[in-house]
């Protein structure tokens, strides 16, 4: 993951993110942040990547904007279009929380 100094990293992040292994460990690690705001730069990184930008889909990029609020629907959209999907497992608890 050497990438050339002349490369900006949005086009570094587009070329990662086309690869579907980097592109659900990216969004796996940005979930464990607990920033919606995070999460939702992430799903613009791996829907630029897979030429979702390129559709002018404006309903996509709406709820997909630093202030969108997209439906599960919606990221599930974007998840198969890539072809990623949703899970889930149990949260990991501390022994404080127990």
């Amino acid at each position: 993951m050497n990438a050339s100094r002349d490369v900006s990293f949005d086009d570094y992040m587009v070329e990662s993110m086309k690869d579907s292994a980097q592109a659900a460990a990216y969004i796996e690690s940005v979930i464990d942040l607990e920033d919606p705001a995070a999460l939702l730069v992430a799903l613009r990184h791996v829907a630029k990547a897979h030429g979702m930008a390129e559709v002018g889909d404006k309903s996509l990029f709406k709820a997909l904007n630093e202030n969108g609020n997209p439906t599960l629907d919606t990221v599930n959209k974007v998840l198969q279009a890539v072809g990623l999907r949703l899970s889930v497992a149990p949260a990991v608890h501390n022994a404080e929380h127990a």
